[in-house]
């Protein structure tokens, strides 16, 4: 199934949020590397990451099942990491930084 998501992750972050986004993501099943980009990859599983003005997307293919899993747990561990509730911000989700 394909995903297309944005989360409460300005592009204006300081450099310390980078970093612990970047530990996050390398934290994740399938995570695949950084050469080109964040980028998570399996069996039916293709999802990569970019910084976007409204917010981090995150797209791809991933099967309902794992993609249901894999999704909460990224968002409550970038809420741990940067100290803050991260979800879509159109769901209500603030942003934190700004330019």
């Amino acid at each position: 199934m394909h995903h297309d998501v944005n989360l409460n992750i300005h592009y204006s972050a300081p450099e310390e949020i980078w970093e612990k986004i970047g530990q996050v993501y390398q934290s994740m099943p399938y995570w695949s590397g950084n050469e080109h980009g964040p980028k998570w990859l399996g069996e039916n599983i293709d999802l990569w990451a970019s910084v976007e003005p409204g917010g981090i997307q995150i797209a791809g293919i991933m099967p309902e099942k794992i993609w249901e899993t894999w999704y909460a747990k990224l968002k409550a561990d970038l809420s741990a990491a940067l100290g803050y509730e991260i979800g879509e911000p159109e769901d209500g989700f603030d942003f934190q930084y700004w330019d």
